[in-house]
């Protein structure tokens, strides 16, 4: 599944606002609980060309979940931003 942005810049990141990055995330919620697990992360890892897919979405989850349920939800996606401008090379932005 291709990432749709507003532009890539010269470094070949992409460039999206929050909300079209949350629109990307759910499209990887493959059991549509509006929470990206692990798993789920570990695919966008896989998808956009990472290595290491099951060690960094372990690293990510446990980074940027605030509650600590082992899931990231729509108020804690803000918290993955550095993880997906290193990681997925996605640069969120306002536009």
């Amino acid at each position: 599944m291709a990432i749709k942005s507003r532009s890539v810049s010269p470094d070949g990141t992409r460039v999206m606002t929050l909300e079209e990055f949350k629109r990307w995330l759910k499209k990887y919620d493959a059991d549509a609980d509006g929470r990206i697990s692990k798993e789920e992360l570990q695919d966008i890892i896989r998808i956009t060309g990472g290595w290491f897919s099951r060690w960094r979405s372990r690293q990510a989850v446990s980074c940027v979940d605030a509650n600590g349920d082992g899931f990231i939800d729509d108020n804690e996606i803000s918290n993955l931003l550095e993880f997906a401008k290193k990681q997925l090379g996605v640069t969120v932005v306002a536009f």
